[in-house]
């Protein structure tokens, strides 16, 4: 039997949309890109290269044919600038929002570009997909809007107190949405993303996620920092699933669907001690000298949360949405993306290549 997403991307093969990804010049945004033109849609990119990279879009033009690259329209532009958005805006079916500054420890150390980027930005792209008649607005939001809710799993409608100015903007985002879908009447669905990892995820910069920073580390023969005891779990999400939660979201016929918010996550839990030996574990295949690798604990950083884990049922029942990619195949086809494209060194600074499997 056909999931909901095979049977989506049968008819957009079908029937081609006009879609605009912004951020598509980064992690998540490229991956959407890249599904988007698979499937032979037109797809118009805005962004401006604060986090993201034109080796990502190198890297689509690569997996996609020269007839499929060719749906797609640059706009090199910042969201907080209200004429790129609407100029981005123009004839499109729909949005998938996901330019904005991600990272806690960012929005800590400066949250005034944290809440231009986030809430001004989203606020634009919002007006501007009110006036072109978008058919429906959806957005990266964030499993951080829980904040300091002691429960697990964590269910869409009992959230806490934010932890962070990167927590407030996208519990904002939550509320801006709603409030335009009342006065306005612009369909919008969030959705709160738990700990995405996969494929061209930067593993560089004093923000990087943890999953890349530290396949990375290893690869380089470099300290892997655990902050706290590592006894901190996480709901870790592939990118394959956001990519499906994002084309669900913006297509459902549910007339319950829209105008809400869905956990996006596979509803599993993995201590960062787990994530660690997991990672050593795959990774000795191709560099056997991570037999003998330790990470390096250290202090609990200020605005985590200890534990993280969704409750996916009211994606599943709304949206059609069903993981296609648990935690462990997520990882394994992730770090085989990292070994083939992260610089090998070895602690001396040397030149290290990986061993290759037989």
């Amino acid at each position: 039997m056909s999931t909901a997403f095979e049977c989506l991307k049968n008819d957009l093969k079908n029937n081609p949309k006009v879609w605009l990804v912004t951020g598509c010049t980064g992690f998540i945004g490229s991956n959407l890109l890249e599904a988007l033109l698979k499937l032979d849609q037109v797809v118009i990119g805005l962004d401006n290269f604060s986090t993201g990279y034109q080796h990502n879009l190198d890297e689509v033009k690569s997996l996609v044919s020269s007839d499929q690259w060719s749906r797609f329209t640059f706009i090199e532009g910042d969201i907080r600038n209200l004429d790129a958005c609407r100029a981005a805006c123009q004839g499109v079916d729909y949005v998938l929002h996901q330019a904005a500054l991600g990272s806690v420890p960012r929005s800590i150390e400066d949250p005034i570009t944290s809440n231009s980027a986030n809430i001004t930005g989203f606020l634009n792209m919002l007006v501007a997909a009110r006036d072109a008649k978008i058919k429906r607005f959806v957005y990266a939001a964030s499993s951080s809007t829980y904040g300091d809710h002691p429960g697990l799993p964590k269910v869409e409608d009992q959230i806490g107190k934010p932890l962070s100015p990167y927590a407030v903007t996208k519990y904002v985002n939550e509320l801006y949405a709603d409030v335009f879908g009342r006065t306005y009447g612009t369909e919008s669905i969030g959705l709160r993303y738990f700990n995405v990892f996969g494929r061209r995820q930067d593993p560089d910069g004093a923000y990087a996620a943890v999953i890349p920073k530290w396949i990375a580390a290893m690869i380089k023969g470099e300290p892997v920092y655990i902050n706290g005891d590592g006894e901190t779990s996480r709901d870790f999400c592939y990118v394959d699933n956001v990519v499906q939660a994002n084309l669900l979201a913006s297509t459902t016929q549910n007339s319950d669907a829209a105008n809400q918010v869905y956990n996006v996550a596979v509803g599993g839990r993995t201590t960062l001690n787990q994530l660690i030996e997991s990672m050593q574990l795959q990774l000795m295949h191709f560099y056997p000298q991570l037999a003998n690798f330790k990470p390096v604990y250290r202090d609990f950083r200020p605005g985590d949360v200890k534990h993280s884990q969704a409750n996916i049922n009211k994606a599943k029942a709304l949206l059609g949405y069903e993981p296609s990619h648990v935690f462990a195949r997520g990882l394994e086809e992730a770090l085989h993306w990292y070994v083939a494209n992260v610089p090998k060194t070895d602690v001396q600074g040397v030149q290290a290549k990986p061993k290759r499997e037989n």
